[in-house]
This record gives C-alpha cells, sequence and structure tokens, in this order.
C-alpha cells in the first residue's frame, strides 16, 4: 500500500524528472531509468521489514554485542547481492566496521563513489526501545539516525545489481560501529579506506524537504577537572580549598566564549565533584562541548579554555583547574566542488520526487567532515527523511524509503564507469 500511494504521488514527477533531472547522463538514460524503477517498484515491504529488523537490535556505541549483532545482519544483506566484496574489520572497543565494494571498485579504487553510514545508535539497553510502525510513521531508535539510510544504501545497490549495471560502477560503502561518539576509530578508517574516491555521499537523518547538507560546523570536547584541598566545613573550613568553587569560576568564563555571531557555542553540559555538603570539596569535573565553523576558532577556543583555567585557579588560593580538550571534527567546509556534488545528486533527487533544496549550515557533526577532510568532495543528509533523531521520539516518514534508494541508485548509475 505505501510503494502503491508512493508510485501514485509522484507519477507527474517521475515522467518530468527523467526528461530534466537525468539528462546528464552519458547514456540513453530512460529505458535504464524505468528498469531500475521496476527493480524497485515491490520493494517498499522488504526495505521496512529490514529496517524493523535493525531497529529491534540495540547497537548503542558501548553495546558491542548489540552492534556485532547489526553489523552482521548488514553484512549478510550486502553479502547477498552478486558482485559486492564485504569486508570485516575488527574493533578492540566497538563493534565491528565494514566495508563492501564493487568489482569496479575492486579493480582499480581511484574515483570510486564512498557511501557512508554507521550502525552505532546513542540509546543504552533499555532506555529506548523496539520498532514500531505508526501509520506512514516507522518509530524506534536508530531508526532515523541512521539505520534508515543503511537500508536506502543497501537497496538501492541491489536494484542496481538486478539491472546488470552495479559491476560497471565503482563503489564503496564504509560502515562505522563509532560515529555517535566522534569515530575515534571510523575516522582514520574511513579516511584509509576511502582515499582517492572522486565523491562521498552520508547517508545520514534526511531533513525536512530533503534537504542536502553541504556544510556542518566542527566540535571538540574537553574535560577540565578542579583539585583543592578537603577540610571539615564547620572546624577547618579556612583550611579548605574549594575545587567547586575555583571550577564554577571556570563555568561561567567559559560559557561567555560562545559567539553567535561568529558561529561559536560552549556549553558545560556536565559537572560533578565533591562530597557531601559539610565537606570542603577538593575535586569537581565538567565536560564542555564546542562547536565552531573554521578548525583555527576550534583551536582558539581550546586555548582560550586553558586561559579560563588558569585565571579561575589563581582566583581560588590552593585550586588548580587542568582542561583536557581536543578537536573531534573538523567543519565540513562547503567547497566549490561539494557545491557541484550537491547540484548534480540534486538532480536525481528532483527526479525521483524529493525535495532538492541545499541545507543552511547545521551544528551537529558527522563522518561527512572525515571525508572532507582528506579533500573529498562531501555531501550528507541522505537518508530517509525524518525528525527527532537523539530522542524518543524519533521517526521517519516511511514513503520516503524507496524514493530515496531510487535517487541514489540514479546518482551512482550517472557514475558507471
Amino acid at each position: 500500500m505505501v510503494a502503491a500511494a508512493w508510485q501514485r504521488d509522484r507519477a507527474p514527477a517521475i515522467s518530468r524528472g527523467a526528461a530534466l533531472g537525468l539528462r546528464w547522463l552519458p547514456w540513453h538514460a530512460g529505458a535504464v531509468i524505468q528498469a531500475l524503477r521496476q527493480a524497485l517498484s515491490s520493494r517498499a515491504e522488504p526495505m521496512l521489514a529490514l529496517l524493523e529488523r535493525l531497529v529491534n537490535l540495540n547497537s548503542f556505541t558501548d553495546n558491542p554485542r548489540g552492534g556485532d549483532a547489526v553489523g552482521e545482519v548488514l553484512a549478510n544483506e550486502l553479502s547477498t547481492i552478486p558482485g559486492l566484496c564485504v569486508r570485516r574489520f575488527a574493533s578492540a572497543r566497538y563493534a565491528a566496521h565494514w566495508v563492501a565494494e564493487s568489482e569496479a571498485a575492486k579493480a582499480s579504487p581511484a574515483g570510486h563513489v564512498a557511501l557512508v553510514g554507521h550502525l552505532d545508535t546513542v540509546f543504552p539497553p533499555g532506555v529506548f526501545e523496539g520498532f514500531r510502525l505508526d501509520g506512514e510513521l516507522a518509530r524506534g531508535p536508530g531508526v532515523l539516525d541512521m539505520k534508515g539510510g543503511l537500508v536506502v544504501v543497501i537497496e538501492a545497490l541491489r536494484a542496481l545489481e538486478r539491472i546488470g549495471a552495479l559491476s560497471a560502477i565503482p563503489v564503496r560503502f564504509a560502515i562505522v560501529a563509532d560515529e555517535e561518539v566522534g569515530s575515534p576509530e571510523g575516522r582514520p578508517l574511513l579516511q584509509r579506506e576511502l582515499a582517492g574516491a572522486a565523491c562521498a555521499l552520508v547517508f545520514e537523518a534526511g531533513r525536512e524537504g530533503d534537504r542536502i547538507i553541504t556544510a556542518r560546523k566542527g566540535t571538540g570536547g574537553a574535560t577540565v577537572r578542579a583539585t583543592g584541598k578537603a577540610a571539615h566545613a564547620g572546624n577547618a573550613h579556612r583550611q579548605g580549598a574549594n575545587a567547586i568553587w575555583a571550577l564554577a569560576r571556570f563555568v561561567d568564563r567559559a560559557q561567555q566564549l560562545t559567539d553567535y555571531g561568529r558561529g561559536v557555542t560552549v556549553n558545560v553540559g556536565k559537572v560533578s565533584g565533591g562530597q557531601g555538603r559539610n565537606t570542603v570539596p577538593d575535586a569537581a569535573e565538567a565536560q564542555v562541548d564546542l562547536r565552531f565553523v573554521s578548525r583555527a576558532d576550534g583551536e582558539a577556543m581550546l586555548a582560550a579554555l586553558a586561559a579560563a583555567a588558569r585565571e579561575a585557579a589563581a582566583e581560588v588560593p590552593g585550586t588548580a583547574v587542568q582542561v583536557e580538550g581536543e578537536i573531534a571534527r573538523s567543519p565540513l567546509a562547503r567547497t566549490d566542488a561539494s557545491a557541484a556534488l550537491c547540484r548534480e545528486y540534486a538532480a536525481c533527487a528532483r527526479a525521483a520526487g524529493l525535495g532538492d533544496a541545499e541545507a543552511p549550515l547545521l551544528g551537529g557533526g558527522s563522518d561527512a567532515s572525515s571525508t572532507a577532510e582528506i579533500g573529498i568532495p562531501s555531501i550528507d543528509g541522505l537518508g530517509p527523511r525524518g525528525s527527532g533523531f537523539h530522542t524518543k521520539d524519533e521517526l521517519v516518514e516511511v514513503g520516503t524509503l524507496v524514493p530515496k534508494a531510487e535517487a541514489l541508485a540514479a546518482f551512482l548509475l550517472g557514475r558507471r564507469a
């Protein structure tokens, strides 16, 4: 029923898109695109079934057993597509990472199309569980961020194989298991395995109107530790050095580093410390989140945090405040090459009946920054449309699963070797 409604509602867009959006293909597109649509026409329910299966497996980043279960499902699905080679990369801390590649990419990795996803979610076991279909909406942990995007990629590759085109398309699909904590292992893996790619498409949560992401802020973080001297709050208050007081002075300075005009934000998101109200605290700790538009701003913010720590400690005798911080992800900067890539993909999205606008600068980070950092033109947000990622209201619009797969498949057809 979902597939039928989608076909009916998009019929005018199909005919217009075939003539307008796909005319850049250097070979007769019409028959091939129609074959592609036929290959996808009955796939809405299988896509939904795979999504349900993935969402019902908890893959919180620090739940490697659950992540490996999701990874095995994905690897098995990819292995059923003739012509794909699937490789597993073991992890000592997280679930395994995976890379699938076509015959053309395996023969010559230079100039391939990189597809990027992650299998981990932000929800620990027992916090938010289970898949639920609510009319035209699917709900559950990771349904949008980003198990829906993984399903889209798998189905696009399957459709290309069914029409006999996949073997000639140089494509690599990388799935990491630690994106939600900044990709400490995923980033070097992506940069090693996807080196030489002509472009990278990242299948994070699809935004309202199917807006295509070309720019994201960089991300960073810091752990700030204040130390002092414990003492009885009644009998020896003078002998104590209050670490919480020093940390509070640091927090006030850190928060004032936010500059909305420059796109710079500082958020002290968690504070802990002390033993009890009648003890002068000798230790306290804060967790700090940083967002910035340029890497230079990120580095300047880390230096400013260190200066704030020194000033705070100087104002509370007997205390010390130390900052341990780093840039986790460089910004995803919009370039001429990524803007051109956006337009190329947008033509395919438009032909599939989807929105084709470009998104404004976003504050959240993703693995698009990892690919862009090594010079690969990268766009993001190409998963199914939805909302509520990182919340218990997470959902996807079921009717966008097939069109998103069609848009990707059509894009890949245009990259045929």
